[in-house]
């Protein structure tokens, strides 16, 4: 009996001491996750400035894409000027919402770009017989980027997507400063997000294709070179100088490749392309192969275009509203606002805030409303969102406060009101665009398919919807886009509407899956919607900030909560008065102790 109870006691001490090492490497594991700055801190100014222009060259390459791509669809390929005010534009905007986000949006640190959710169904609408480019706009020879024929050919169709963008951005306001999101939100689940989002990269195959073809040893090597940045040398640190809180210099390990590997990779593409078309090796005759691998191909674009311009609203004219654009982007912004929601969680995660309540989810989701509407009135094109790239980028620095990106916002905008830095992005050859189209057009689709990590893939019924919804997206669009006399209502406004919306990858294999998700049968756990909507309480525990990171600045959610209307209103902080109550309650407790 005595040697049993030895042995029970043993064993009780074996398993405190593995639970105490458990602990204390759950501990460890948690001190290295930890953000060095939190969303509130604030680090040195020469650390702020650094990591915001870090986080605007992650933003970099998703930004200067888009309106790479519109460029095409807007008649404007043999137009750089023109191509580089859009980048200007975009840039501008871009910072400019970010700083809007930042200080009355969600508050937290997260920085706004344009959306690729709304790219596929610009170019569903780009696409159809009206608003195809003509042939004569297709041979540089013929085009005279001075004549108002042509500016008229492009501008009218940057104004229907301006009209388009602003009316649909309003939808996003009203959903966002309504509450309306956390209702839609308990229908849109991880079957609907995986199938919309993965379209958007793979709807774009064509577009990747053709500049791809352009010179395929060059987009390869510039593929292979952002595939060597960010896999192979990604966890390889260059040494910088820094400063830590005490004030104590230090060498600090900053992972460059891992940072900016799409701007590595087209840095060091084009400077080979210079390289060639220097010597020769490039054809310089427009007719052969591998011709648009120069870097001289857009002539003196730099030397024409101004040091300083200033994008405003309505400078492309007045927007044009078409109803099928506007239902066409109406898509794209659904798309765009649950993908928003999933990227606050996830930067609050990683800064160290508390997860976001409703009223800040509402928030940001109605700022991001007004983003669109400002970027549809500035001409860009496109509209704006939460560019996932620079909060993953939160995990490699560490760095998580809401003053960095409000100053990325600023260098932003800086960038976007400087000629010849859109100018020079406009003469990156081709190849080189396309190699970097291979790679982040392969990325999103992937990134759509991670969402089913949230549900049951051992369930034939998932594997159902995900697989029909995705295939049939494929299947529906291309027929539609080679049999387009198949749509003929006798309505003109109808066929137009149909014509966009089923050709429109994204909206086919989204509505599938939303559909299909909510009328066949199958558990919230089997669905992905317990993981998905619930917020997981250690988030809370494991939080560096208090709830009140949310609130609005320059005291306005102190005053807000002493009117009592402000409950009427979902995007306002709940009123303090029982959090007062509690507090004091917990003072007096605490003086009654001491």
């Amino acid at each position: 009996m005595p040697e049993s109870l030895d042995t029970e006691q043993v064993s009780d001490q074996l398993l405190k001491m593995a639970d105490k090492s458990n602990r204390t490497s759950c501990v460890a594991e948690e001190d290295r996750n930890k953000p060095t700055y939190c969303v509130t801190d604030v680090p040195p100014w020469y650390l702020c400035i650094f990591l915001a222009f870090q986080h605007y060259l992650t933003a970099f390459g998703a930004i200067i894409a888009i309106p790479l791509i519109l460029s095409e669809l807007l008649c404007l390929q043999h137009d750089g000027l023109t191509q580089g005010y859009l980048i200007n534009s975009i840039f501008f905007v871009s910072g400019l919402c970010t700083i809007l986000q930042v200080t009355f949006g969600i508050r937290l640190p997260i920085v706004q770009g344009g959306s690729f959710a709304l790219v596929t169904p610009t170019v569903a609408i780009l696409s159809t017989p009206e608003w195809k480019c003509p042939a004569w706009t297709q041979n540089a020879s013929l085009v005279n980027t001075s004549s108002p024929v042509f500016i008229e050919e492009w501008q009218s169709r940057m104004r229907t997507l301006q009209g388009a963008i602003m009316v649909a951005s309003v939808l996003q306001i009203l959903v966002g400063f309504s509450g309306l999101i956390g209702f839609l939100m308990r229908f849109i689940g991880p079957l609907t997000i995986a199938p919309t989002v993965c379209l958007i990269g793979l709807a774009l195959y064509d577009s990747a294709g053709v500049k791809a073809g352009t010179h395929w040893g060059i987009s390869a090597l510039t593929a292979g070179l952002i595939i060597l940045f960010s896999q192979y040398l990604r966890l390889i640190p260059v040494p910088v100088p820094s400063c830590s809180k005490t004030k104590k210099r230090k060498i600090s390990t900053f992972y460059l490749f891992q940072t900016m590997p799409i701007l590595l990779g087209i840095a060091v593409s084009w400077l080979v392309c210079y390289l060639l078309t220097i010597s020769d090796v490039l054809p310089s005759d427009p007719a052969r192969y591998g011709h648009l691998a120069r870097t001289d191909v857009k002539g003196n674009v730099v030397s024409q275009a101004s040091w300083f311009t200033l994008p405003y609203p309505g400078m492309w004219g007045t927007p044009t509203v078409n109803l099928a654009a506007v239902v066409g982007i109406l898509a794209g912004i659904i798309c765009s606002m649950a993908e928003s929601v999933g990227d606050y969680y996830a930067c609050a995660r990683l800064s160290g805030a508390p997860p976001p309540p409703k009223h800040a989810i509402s928030r940001g989701i109605g700022v991001e409303g007004l983003g669109s509407l400002l970027a549809g009135a500035f001409g860009t094109g496109n509209g704006t969102t939460s560019f996932s790239e620079n909060v993953a980028a939160l995990s490699i620095t560490k760095v998580a406060s809401r003053t960095v990106i409000l100053l990325s916002g600023f260098v932003m905008i800086l960038m976007g009101t400087v000629g010849k830095v859109g100018a020079i992005f406009t003469t990156i050859p081709t190849p080189v665009i396309g190699g970097m189209f291979l790679i982040m057009f392969g990325v999103i689709a992937a990134a759509g398919i991670t969402n089913l990590q949230f549900t049951d893939m051992n369930s034939s019924r998932n594997i159902f919807v995900f697989g029909f919804s995705i295939f049939s997206a494929l299947v529906i669009p291309n027929w539609i886009m080679k049999n387009p006399e198949a749509l003929a209502t006798g309505v003109k406004e109808v066929d137009q509407v149909l014509n966009v919306l089923l050709t429109t990858h994204m909206f086919v294999g989204g509505f599938l899956g939303f559909f299909l998700d909510n009328t066949i049968p199958g558990t919230k756990r089997e669905r992905g919607l317990l993981t998905w909507n619930t917020e997981h309480p250690e988030d809370s525990r494991n939080a560096l900030a208090p709830e009140e990171v949310y609130n609005l600045p320059f005291g306005i959610t102190s005053w807000l909560q002493t009117r009592s209307w402000v409950r009427y209103l979902p995007f306002c902080p709940p009123t303090n008065h029982m959090t007062e109550g509690v507090v004091s309650q917990s003072q007096e407790t605490e003086q009654t102790r001491v």
